[in-house]
Formats: C-alpha cells, structure tokens, sequence
C-alpha cells in the first residue's frame, strides 16, 4: 500500500511514523524544524489514518511493507525513520526486515512486547458511540468524550480525526477495523531478524511503557540501542517538542 506522505526539506532522508490515532501532522513542527537544519523530512500517514488508503486488517509486517513501498516509491530509500508509539513498533518491525533499508531508528516511548489495550478500546468504543448527526459541533463532540477521556488535550487530539466540514460529519479513520484489530495492535509479532545499526530507544520519563525490564528485549534485537528519556509522558513529542526534537536531532545528525 503507497501511503499519504507529507514532505518538506532537502537533504538526507527522515521518516516519521505516528502513533494509534494520529496522523502525520503531529509532527508538523519537528519537521519545519528539522527541514530548516537540511533535512528531507517525510510525515507518512499510516494506514486506516491521516489521508492513507484503509485496509482491513494492521499487523505490523503488513503496515513496515507500506512503509517500505512509500519510501522507495518517493526515492527516499534507505532512510532514517522515527517512529512513536504504535509508529515505533511499525519502524522497529521495519528495520528487522529491511535493515539495509533503514539508516538510524529512534523509537519514541514504545518497546518491542505487548501491551494490554483497556484505555484505548475505552476511546475508540466512546468515539464510535457519538451520534454523527447533522449540525453536529466540535464542543458537543467534544463533550461526549468527557467520560472516558478526561483530559482535553487528548480528546483534541482524537477529534482531529473527525471532520466536522462534512455533513454529516464523519470520522476519517475506520473505528470498527481499529477496534477489531486493537489486539494486534496492542501486540508484537516477534518478527525474525536483527538490526545492528544505531537505535536511539526515546522515553517519556513519567510513561511507564519503557521499563527497565524491557531493555535486554531491545538489546536482542538492536544491539547497538542507546536508551535516553525527557521530561514527557507517552505523547513526548507534544508534551515537550523542544526535548524531542534536541534529542533527535543530536541523533540524526551524530
């Protein structure tokens, strides 16, 4: 699958890989920033996101072959790639399958094991039970949410994927494949293969979903990982961009 990419920069290649949910714009400020340092900085839009074609199912060899395909497809291949959260376990899976394909990995607050999904199948069952009626405004959207997610920045950031200009509005992801496939998700599929490039392993230090305990996983798989952490919870690169995009940067560019 070629997927939706948004470029901006000349020079060596960067790919970013969001996270469940999001889109390649959560990174709109990372790449201006690191396009003005001579960076070709490519914000891919995973499947069943952003403006990519929707498929059915998302296991992660599936979605690092899109990857791969749009990378190549764009004369950007190798590349280095960043990856968060879910986009953290699609890069990772990447490189174990094409690690001549893949320059440098930053995997952003992610770990190669799987996790339990309880909070994310509460936002997706609470999105998809919003009547998408006509006249239907962002502040109502947004009140239904309150619930099961109560934090407002996280309910703005999940609404970015309903688009109110359409009438009825509707929402631009595939929230029933998301929920069917929320397992794979959570999951890790124990790809073959090993990456001996440069990993920098990036976490949020109030997130708990890189623990010490994961290291000697990572290091099976990446031996040449380097584990670091900023002042951020899971959604670091919100939380704290001027931290992550210090970090990132220094790696890229070592």
């Amino acid at each position: 699958m070629k997927l939706a990419v948004t470029e901006a920069g000349e020079g060596r290649p960067v790919a970013f890989l969001h996270g469940l949910l999001g889109s390649g714009q959560n990174f709109g400020a990372v790449q201006k920033a690191l396009a003005e340092r001579g960076h070709r900085v490519l914000a891919l839009d995973l499947r069943n996101h952003g403006a990519s074609p929707h498929a059915p199912t998302m296991s992660y060899p599936e979605m690092a072959e899109d990857v791969a395909e749009t990378l190549r497809a764009a004369g950007a291949w190798p590349c280095a790639v960043v990856g968060h959260s879910m986009g953290g376990k699609v890069a990772m899976a990447l490189a174990l399958a094409h690690p001549a394909g893949v320059e440098r990995l930053v995997v952003a607050d992610i770990a190669p094991v799987s996790y339990g999904t309880p909070l994310f199948q509460r936002y997706i069952a609470a999105m998809r039970a919003i009547p998408l009626r006509e006249g239907l405004t962002r502040r109502e959207a947004d009140a239904a949410l309150v619930e099961a997610v109560p934090n407002p920045a996280l309910r703005g950031f999940l609404l970015q994927n309903l688009l109110f200009a359409e009438s009825p509005p509707r929402w631009r992801v595939p929230l029933e494949v998301l929920a069917a496939e929320i397992d794979v998700l959570g999951g890790w599929p124990d790809p073959p293969g090993r990456y001996d490039g440069p990993v920098l392993v990036l976490a949020g230090e109030s997130s708990d979903y890189i623990r010490p305990e994961y290291h000697d996983r990572f290091r099976a798989l990446f031996p040449a990982a380097r584990f670091a952490s900023i002042p951020a919870g899971h959604w670091l690169h919100a939380e704290n961009p001027q931290a992550f995009l210090a970090e990132v940067t220094a790696f890229l560019e070592a």
